[in-house]
Order: structure tokens, then sequence, then C-alpha cells
């Protein structure tokens, strides 16, 4: 399993997680990868977007935000088609289709070096804009919202 971020101007950290991840794994994600990182590249005021995954809305997790003090996006449930991190991930698997690896180690080599060559602008949809916009006012969110994984606060 891997786990991934990025912000509206750039790629984040891409990260290789053993075992099963759960609400620990997770909190040690936000603590050692994704706070320095966002910190070196965002700056103190960051907005977080995740989906609803039990692990990600633990209360475990939220006591996390709450003491560092992070804001996260409320996120509608059942909203694949309007989270970022699915269309990189399909960008991802599109680029990757046709390479074989003989071993896991040689699959995340493949799979990191591929997120490196990502920009925040493949996690446009192929659909429409139009048609992300009325999603989004549907679901009663902006569409600025629902391009970025990490918003910096101005």
């Amino acid at each position: 399993m891997v786990w991934g971020c990025f912000s509206d101007t750039s790629m984040g950290p891409f990260k290789r997680i053993v075992g099963t991840m759960d609400r620990y794994v997770f909190e040690d994600i936000l603590e050692n990868t994704i706070r320095p990182w966002a910190r070196a590249n965002l700056g103190q005021s960051w907005v977080f977007q995740q989906d609803n995954d039990p692990k990600h809305t633990s209360n475990h997790v939220a006591n996390w935000f709450r003491r560092r003090r992070v804001d996260v996006l409320e996120w509608p449930t059942q909203s694949p088609n309007l989270n970022p991190i699915e269309h990189m991930w399909k960008e991802l698997e599109r680029r990757l289709k046709e390479v074989r690896a003989s071993n896991a180690n040689q699959k995340f080599a493949q799979l990191e070096a591929a997120w490196l060559l990502l920009m925040p602008k493949d996690t446009q949809p192929n659909s429409s804009r139009m048609a992300i916009d009325q999603s989004c006012t549907e679901v009663g969110n902006e569409y600025f919202y629902a391009e970025v994984g990490i918003q910096k606060m101005s």
C-alpha cells in the first residue's frame, strides 16, 4: 500500500505503507511526513482535505488535527469522483499500466518515480469542468476545494 499527498502547487510526499494502515499509522504520517512537508512548503496555515475513511475521521486523528491546529475541509460522503487524490491515483495507474515489476520493492520504486513526475494539474478529471462544478454545487462544495489536496491559507 502507498500513501501520497499534494497541494495546489506541488506534489507532496509519497510513502510506502508496510502492513495495515490504521489510525495510528495515519497519525504517524500526519506528524512525521505531512507536518514537516506542509511547514516547509505551505507555511503555518493550511487546510487538509481527506476522504471519510474511518481511520481518517477517527477521534484519535481528529485529536491530532485539533492539537496541531490544522483545519480539515468538510468532505461529502460517497463522493470519490470529487476527491482530487482519486484522479491522481488513476493517472498514476494509467502511466504504469504496461510496466511490470518483479517484486514489491521494484513496484514501489516505479510508483515513486512516476509520482515525482506528476503535477497537481493531473488531478483535473477527464470530464468537463462544468460537470464537476455542477457536482460540487449539488454536494455543497466549491470546485476550488475539490481541486486541491492541501491548500495554503492566505
